[in-house]
């Protein structure tokens, strides 16, 4: 009878070949999921069924984005997508982790639907649609608040401008600016009250001397945000180059840039035509997921939203109504376009929609909460 006889030398041949095999897998695993940041997200099939997303888009072309911001009468100058097209080239992964917010604010709005046809994604056609607003059951939604006041004398922009600001904010989102609202246009009656409070809880001076931090997030680096994840902090400082304001869009997962910059001639009741402190407004907009309301596109692309016209650019100034682009009147009132201070009051239903959507469960803002 022969017995069994293991060659220890080839025993250990094979446990290395064995590690290494597995080794190997693991390597495969691990490269596979650094790679799925780079990668169109895979919908499940019945959400692809309902959710339509084939025309969402960022902007990724400095020229066009050029082309399609430069408007009729306007000078009114928002930054907000061109820091996200900087953020797009700076970090590959960020249009994934955009698409996936979106994604979930179209799921959520999906039951808003307009109950006409016509409006944002027609390209023309019935300017006043129907939006239903959508249950969520949050309530009027608190955002707090903290401002970092960078300025070579901080104390020049005061505390009753800061008050000032918040009063603007408070009253902008409950849709109480009544005395804003003018008549014999197509939109009187689309106002709405978008469920959102503001409170003030900390503010924060900084004597700097610096007099120009640009748009490329220098400020925040300087003075970073204070908790993020569950406040909304806005910096006032000079940005130069015209430059009244940004933000930064849900989704993109960069605590440390998170926030909202603003002019100090722009932030408050004070002077001039962007005097009375909507140009907050529009940028807090733009931190709830707000786009421009003529898409950033000349007619070709949207802002997402049903019940606010596609437009063929921006509009300055305190536009008669109607002016009208892409075959329908534009509205020239919301406070996501480019008018003067004094000539916007509203935002819709469906803006409505799409800012509270990011607060609900997965949303891209839900730890605010």
């Amino acid at each position: 009878m022969s017995s069994l006889i293991i060659n220890p030398f080839k025993l250990i041949l094979r446990m290395k070949k064995v590690s290494f095999l597995l080794l190997a897998i693991a390597a495969l695993v691990m490269s596979c999921d650094d790679s799925n940041e780079n990668v169109l997200p895979q919908q499940d099939v019945s959400t692809a069924q309902e959710i339509d997303m084939s025309n969402f888009y960022l902007v990724t072309d400095d020229e066009e984005l050029s082309r399609t911001t430069s408007s009729k009468n306007s000078s009114k100058n928002c930054s907000s997508m061109e820091v996200l097209n900087r953020q797009l080239k700076e970090n590959p992964g960020l249009y994934n982790k955009m698409y996936n917010a979106e994604l979930h604010t179209r799921n959520h709005t999906a039951k808003g639907k307009p109950d006409k046809p016509g409006g944002g994604g027609s390209g023309g056609g019935d300017t006043d649609v129907d939006v239903a607003i959508v249950a969520d059951n949050l309530g009027v939604i608190n955002i707090p608040v903290y401002v970092h006041i960078v300025y070579p004398d901080a104390n020049s922009i005061s505390n009753a401008q800061v008050t000032s600001q918040m009063n603007v904010l408070n009253s902008d989102f409950s849709s109480t600016n009544v005395d804003q609202l003018p008549t014999g246009t197509t939109f009187e009656n689309d106002a709405t009250d978008a469920g959102f409070s503001f409170s003030l809880a900390g503010t924060f001076r900084h004597d700097n001397s610096t007099s120009s931090w640009g748009t490329n997030d220098a400020v925040k680096t300087a003075y970073p945000p204070i908790t993020p994840e569950t406040h909304m902090n806005i910096w006032v400082c000079n940005i130069g180059g015209g430059i009244l304001g940004y933000a930064q869009f849900p989704g993109t997962k960069t605590p440390a840039t998170d926030g909202i910059v603003l002019g100090g001639d722009y932030f408050g009741v004070t002077s001039g035509v962007y005097g009375a402190g909507r140009t907050a407004t529009h940028e807090v907009g733009h931190y709830l997921n707000l786009r421009h309301i003529w898409g950033d596109g000349r007619c070709r692309q949207d802002d997402f939203v049903a019940d606010t016209p596609t437009a063929g650019s921006s509009n300055g100034g305190c536009p008669t109504f109607p002016s009208s682009s892409c075959k329908s009147a534009d509205m020239t009132m919301n406070y996501m376009d480019y008018t003067y201070d004094a000539c916007m009051y509203m935002f819709t239903d469906g803006q409505r929609n799409r800012m509270r959507a990011i607060f609900t469960s997965g949303g891209a803002r839900e730890s605010m909460l």
